[in-house]
């Protein structure tokens, strides 16, 4: 088999492609949580913490102003951005906890469907019941 032709044929199989549109489905709904976490959660945790943009809380360690943007802190040298990390750290849990979620309905639906019932196939009869049967039949025929 050449090398194409067996490309081919993992890439086209079912799996393959249910992980890729996985993927693009999953990279756009991140966005989602990203706009979730940055638009609606972390203005909400910046109030409770003084009002400022929770996400620039950092600790400046080249000796920076601590009022300076995380921006400008950070062109000016190393910063320790504590407040970035719980951001993204916290866009994590809630992507995490909703695809948790989604896979979970996802097998409850499975398991109620039921199962698909396939004819039972009889089972061969034996030879020797059938020769039986056979010589069964050809005595009846017998005048």
């Amino acid at each position: 088999m050449s090398f194409i032709q067996e490309f081919k044929t993992f890439a086209l199989k079912g799996n393959v492609v249910d992980l890729a549109v996985g993927v693009i489905v999953g990279a756009a709904f991140a966005k989602i949580v990203d706009s979730l976490v940055a638009d609606v959660i972390m203005p909400l945790v910046s109030v409770v913490f003084g009002g400022l943009d929770f996400g620039n809380y950092y600790w400046a360690l080249s000796g920076q102003d601590g009022n300076l943007p995380l921006a400008e802190a950070k062109k000016m040298g190393a910063v320790f951005a504590y407040g970035n990390f719980i951001t993204v750290s916290l866009n994590f849990f809630i992507l995490a906890l909703i695809i948790f979620v989604m896979v979970r309905q996802i097998n409850r639906l499975k398991a109620r469907q039921p199962a698909e019932v396939t004819p039972a196939k009889a089972p061969e009869t034996p030879e020797d019941v059938v020769l039986l049967r056979e010589i069964r039949d050809s005595l009846k025929r017998k005048p």
